[in-house]
């Protein structure tokens, strides 16, 4: 693909295949090849926005060591936006937590996670020039076991702290001088 034109929808596809197999291989020179030098990548998993090569690299070493069986399939798409370098693909994941995760510092749980998520791409010189990938956030730490399960009497709990905190720090900003 030329570094102005639109690519193909036959571009596409072969792309987020060899995007898939790159996750996949745990390789992050292989995946780092499909992206650009200066990838802007936003993920709900990660603190912050990335930038570039190093701060990828970080990431994905980071999650690997987290979960080093981590796999994805794709369930839909990609879909693309007719004469924009832009798609999206709906995938499936999965992968035990066995190692750290930091950020923020959990230790291994043994426990499994699998849901799906959406990958945003944006293409420039062929490969991927900004990158946005969401998925239920929410989902994924309830079944480490990091967030109670939904509905339990340890989410109620939960519930009844933040309420009781924020009473508190109601409280005190009516008392505090403007």
């Amino acid at each position: 693909m030329a570094a102005t034109s639109t690519p193909s929808i036959h571009w596409i596809r072969d792309f987020t295949q060899q995007w898939l197999e790159a996750w996949n291989s745990h390789e992050p020179d292989r995946l780092l090849a499909l992206m650009t030098d200066d990838i802007e990548y936003h993920d709900d998993s990660w603190p912050q926005p990335m930038h570039g090569h190093a701060d990828v690299r970080t990431f994905l070493e980071a999650t690997w060591r987290a979960f080093p069986d981590m796999t994805f399939e794709l369930l839909a798409g990609p879909y693309v936006i007719p004469d924009e370098p832009r798609a999206a693909f709906h995938w499936r994941g999965w992968a035990t937590h066995t190692g750290p995760l930091e950020p923020p510092g959990f230790a291994p749980t043994g426990r499994r996670w699998e849901l799906d998520g959406v990958d945003f791409h944006e293409y420039r010189d062929g490969r991927v020039g900004r990158l946005r990938i969401a998925f239920d956030m929410m989902s994924a730490t309830r079944q480490l076991g990091l967030l109670p399960r939904a509905g339990s009497g340890a989410e109620r709990a939960a519930a009844m702290a933040q309420r009781s905190a924020s009473r508190v720090q109601e409280a005190i900003r009516r008392r505090a001088p403007v």
